[in-house]
């Protein structure tokens, strides 16, 4: 019986011409229009040369690692170069920021720095976080050499050479020295958060498969529910039967949406294809999970429910970043919990830790978020069938 109604759903499916065109053709559709919109984002917003000024005072002479840093991070001939970096006076500095031809200066003092800006923007970020790493490197080649100085001492070696002491370790910890990449070419992809919505968004698009195959199951929906419901056959077979042929609808019409987008529109979605297969097969459990929910909790027609759907999904995906990329800080930021709840979320979130992290531990958080997601509304759908019954039929 598995087999049999797994066929005839499966068939039924691929029927309905207006839910083959919102599974498969509408995510290939509004992917080329994302690729003619967003297509050269990524050079206009390449991470340019920043403009910065330091004051050249007596603490910043002294001190070798912050002179050496910076003369590295503005070298001209320094593929990774990251700063235009004037030395100046700080009176000199204040009127180059005041005319905007620099975003800030650093002054050093001893050890701290102070740094002074007129906005707020990610240059001047870039700046601060270049400075404090630095700082931090500078604060533990110092203390490293006290240590050393005093393990001289307490062995009674009082002939120390003190700028030797200082030099080793400076070479030890090189390697952890400053080295902020311009990568934004490969990382800051405004383009690759639009693909990784419209994924996430094709997943839950899934809902409307498994909401017609509920319906077909349910005795006010349609005749052949009224019978199933006098039928001796288990009515979980059948739910599960019909599920299942809406999964490998849904994973055919992915896997459309992945060969179009890789080879027509070739969007780089990175090394990890099998880790990225795995993380859209989750989040296409999770949309006919709420598809299925969708079916069961609310009572009314077939194309209301659809409508519900749909304004659950494409309300998850702008909370995801769909419409607007801000949005997903802005919600993680103020009301996390949304966003931990939100498959959508989840989603792009996977494929954000993919494609910016060297771990997989905020990935596979993400895949079991999706998957307790599904199993949970799976669990209140068939809950709820089985405490469904008819006066008549």
């Amino acid at each position: 019986m598995f087999i049999h109604n797994f066929k005839y759903a499966f068939k039924t499916l691929f029927r309905n011409k207006m839910l083959i065109f919102w599974t498969f053709a509408f995510p290939i559709i509004l992917g080329t229009l994302f690729n003619m919109a967003f297509s050269n984002i990524e050079n206009s917003e390449k991470l340019q040369i920043i403009d910065i000024a330091i004051i050249e005072n007596e603490d910043f002479q002294n001190n070798e690692v912050f002179k050496t840093s910076f003369r590295e991070l503005s070298d001209e001939n320094n593929k990774e170069r990251l700063f235009n970096t004037q030395y100046t006076t700080e009176e000199k500095a204040k009127e180059l920021l005041d005319k905007d031809e620099i975003i800030g200066y650093m002054k050093l003092e001893g050890n701290k720095t102070i740094l002074t800006f007129t906005t707020n923007g990610i240059e001047e970020t870039i700046f601060k976080y270049v400075t404090e790493e630095i700082e931090q490197t500078s604060e533990l080649i110092q203390n490293l050499s006290e240590l050393e100085i005093q393990k001289e001492i307490t062995s009674g070696n009082y002939s120390i050479d003190y700028e030797k002491i200082y030099n080793n370790i400076s070479e030890k910890i090189k390697e952890d020295n400053v080295k902020l990449k311009n990568t934004s070419n490969d990382n800051l992809s405004y383009t690759m958060i639009e693909f990784y919505t419209l994924i996430a968004m094709t997943c839950l698009y899934g809902g409307c498969l498994s909401i017609i195959s509920i319906n077909q199951n349910l005795a006010n929906m349609s005749n052949k529910g009224k019978r199933v419901a006098v039928s001796p056959t288990k009515k979980g077979t059948i739910i599960l039967s019909s599920l299942f042929a809406s999964y490998i609808v849904q994973l055919i019409g992915l896997a459309m949406l992945f060969a179009y987008t890789l080879l027509v529109l070739k969007v780089d979605y990175g090394d990890n294809t099998g880790l990225i297969i795995l993380l859209a097969m989750a989040g296409s459990l999770a949309g006919l999970a709420l598809g299925t929910f969708v079916g069961t909790i609310f009572k009314i027609n077939e194309n209301a429910k659809t409508g519900v759907l749909i304004a659950l999904t494409m309300l998850w995906c702008y909370l995801s970043g769909m419409m607007g990329i801000s949005m997903k800080y802005i919600v993680d930021k103020n009301v996390p919990f949304i966003n931990q709840i939100n498959p959508a979320s989840m989603i792009t979130d996977g494929f954000y830790s993919l494609y910016y992290y060297n771990t997989l531990e905020r990935y596979y958080t993400n895949i079991v978020g999706l998957l307790i997601f599904a199993v949970a509304l799976i669990a209140i759908s068939f809950f709820s069938l089985r405490r469904q019954k008819y006066d008549s039929i």
